[in-house]
């Protein structure tokens, strides 16, 4: 007997039309589609197309003329001005409606872009929604990126109308936006008609006449406006792949999938209802910003947190439990990354038992590998499911989850658990033939990719293909390694090219990483590959400790180096392991492997547009030397 999972996953796979078409139906169409799925110009899939929507409409309006207008939309906490503001249906709406009356009152119009340059305020949200709502095209740049990276994305979306605030935080810093708009607006080839300034109390811009506006004195003469609608086709947002170089890749968003499928997501694989509080730790600079923080949940009718702060420091590392308590939410989605800086902080998680924490059901992990060890703390301390689940930028929503809203599976440590119904996911070897089960190869989907991904990059269907369909034919490229078991769980390993080889032995570094993060003293670590004469390639890992750790860091070193090679083997050749301060990340968690790997052989590197903190780089340094490696070679 099948399980409504199974059930939907056949269906997704067998009759995707049949499936997303009657998936569609739960949406507001002004027209509705012509064909589900057109496959008239393979490989640019095209879905719902002749159909004619309105994403804001869909986010807002409708759920307030369908009584929702007195419900909690969107709750702004913000630890870091001590402040929290609540926006009830009804006045998220109306305060988008003024602000798209801004933005088409500087004569922006559909198919135009605007770039959202801002903090995690309530702000950046509804200028998101706002853009939606008139059809133009948003591109939210993360609030502080340096202006060379800026300018690259002024240069390629040709914005008519930037959106900014004078300034962000990051942890007790004020960070001024202005100087850096600035600079990238000088530096562009390409010149915005106007900036639409927010200014904050902790820092004051300085205004440009004729070009520069204040955000609050336009707000005051706009008139409110009505939503545009858009075909479904039509681009809703470009979001720029963090980490690249030169021409930066902008991943397109559609209107009519990415509503289709994002609402649809959040009962399927997160199990929230309309009315539920839902709290997605992420910053809108990012794609789960994008998907989980603003779209997705007000498209479902939820509450929705944005959070302007840090999982530690502001004030303590208990204040993901605070946020939960206070504000009733039912289930979270965050970065592993964020759960180990509170491990690291509070290892007996003594601070949870300083709130109520009765009201949540669920917490969802994602961003990077999910280790079991930070899996099971967390699972221990908050007694409720932890779920680790796989995606992408280019994505938009997951490939594999353990869908809690269909039918939860038992969780496997170490797996995202199945491929979520749409993602007819594979795992191939170089010649892009199927490996057996349990067999490591590069996990690809079969195309059509569901709705809701990217159709194509923005103006540019060559790199399109070339990044993502060249490699195997038929297939997207996901650039991840991993394997399937024969109960079809899939793992995902390391990035295709994190797995090294080592005197001609194939070997994840991911697995490595797993056995790492099981030592109860291990906050969190990273494994790589070096280059080495003999070998080929060698790891060496980097261990973050709990706080509070005293013991003989030589002795943990010892500790963790044998136990690799108990459960992976001598084969891995691991044998050096290092105590450090901190990892380099960039401001969504993820940790700069690439960036550790060049310190590491000596080559030269560029200190990231998307570091947390670049003083980092030089801590690394100086670790690697330490240890035998690393020059000096930042250029």
């Amino acid at each position: 007997m099948t399980n409504p999972y199974d059930s939907a996953y056949s269906e997704s796979i067998n009759d995707p039309e049949g499936f997303w078409g009657t998936v569609a139906k739960d949406c507001h169409w002004y027209k509705r589609w012509d064909t589900v799925l057109d496959d008239s110009n393979k490989p640019f899939y095209r879905w719902f197309t002749g159909g004619t929507v309105n994403t804001c409409y869909n986010a807002l309006d409708h759920h307030v003329e369908n009584g929702r207008g007195d419900q909690a939309a969107l709750i702004y906490d913000s630890p870091v001005t001590d402040s929290i503001k609540i926006y009830t249906y009804s006045e998220l709406r109306d305060e988008v409606a003024t602000f798209a009356g801004v933005l088409a009152g500087k004569g922006v119009v559909k198919g135009d872009r605007v770039i959202i340059y801002m903090p995690m305020i309530a702000e950046a949200a509804i200028a998101m929604l706002a853009c939606s709502r008139v059809g133009a095209i948003h591109s939210v740049v993360f609030g502080g990126f340096a202006a060379k990276e800026l300018a690259t994305r002024i240069n390629d979306a040709k914005p008519k109308v930037m959106v900014s605030a004078s300034c962000g935080i990051e942890g007790k810093k004020v960070i001024k936006y202005k100087p850096l708009l600035d600079g990238a607006i000088e530096m562009a080839d390409v010149k915005p008609q106007c900036c639409i300034v927010l200014q904050r109390p902790m820092a004051q811009a300085e205004m440009i006449d004729g070009r520069d506006v204040d955000w609050t004195q336009a707000m005051t003469s706009a008139q409110p406006v009505d939503c545009v609608p858009v075909a479904a086709t039509d681009p809703l947002y470009i979001l720029y792949t963090s980490g690249t170089t030169g021409r930066p890749k902008g991943v397109v968003r559609d209107n009519g999938g990415h509503m289709v499928a994002l609402k649809w997501t959040m009962k399927a694989i997160y199990d929230i209802d309309a009315g539920d509080v839902w709290w997605a730790a992420s910053d809108v600079g990012w794609v789960v910003g994008h998907s989980y923080i603003v779209y997705a949940p007000l498209l479902k009718g939820a509450t929705t947190i944005l959070f302007e702060g840090k999982p530690v420091g502001t004030p303590d590392a208990g204040v993901f439990w605070r946020v939960i308590s206070q504000h009733k939410v039912k289930s979270m989605f965050t970065a592993p990354t964020a759960f180990r800086a509170i491990k690291r902080d509070d290892p007996k998680a003594d601070l949870i038992k300083n709130y109520d924490l009765s009201c949540f059901k669920t917490l969802f992990l994602a961003g990077e590998r999910s280790d079991p060890d930070t899996i099971q703390w967390s699972e221990n301390n908050l007694n409720v499911p932890v779920i680790d689940h796989w995606w992408q930028t280019e994505t938009g929503w997951a490939i594999a989850a353990n869908c809690m809203g269909l039918h939860p599976f038992p969780v496997k440590y170490g797996s995202p658990t199945k491929a979520v119904p749409g993602w007819d996911l594979h795992v191939v070897d170089v010649n892009n033939h199927q490996v057996a089960p349990g067999e490591i190869g590069a996990l690809v989907v079969k195309l059509p990719l569901p709705p809701g991904t990217l159709p194509t990059l923005w103006q540019n269907d060559d790199r399109y293909i070339e990044s993502y369909l060249e490699e195997f034919p038929g297939y997207y490229k996901t650039a991840d390694a991993g394997y399937i078991d024969d109960e079809g769980y899939a793992y995902v390993m390391a990035r295709t090219d994190d797995i090294i080889n080592v005197a001609g032995h194939r070997l994840s570094t991911g697995a490595m990483e797993e056995v790492l993060s099981d030592h109860p003293e291990v906050a969190e670590c990273a494994v790589l590959g070096v280059e080495d004469k003999l070998k080929g390639q060698i790891p060496i890992g980097f261990l973050v400790l709990n706080a509070g750790v005293d013991r003989e860091h030589a002795e943990i070193q010892t500790e963790v180096v044998q136990m690799v090679r108990d459960r992976i083997g001598p084969v891995a050749a691991f044998k050096t392991a290092t105590v450090v301060n901190r990892l380099p990340k960039t401001r969504s968690g993820k940790i700069l492997r690439g960036t550790i790997q060049k310190i590491a052989d000596n080559k030269d590197y560029n200190v990231p547009a998307t570091i947390d903190d670049a003083t980092v780089l030089g801590e690394m340094e100086n670790a690697l030397k330490d240890i035998g490696y690393a020059g000096s070679r930042n250029t």
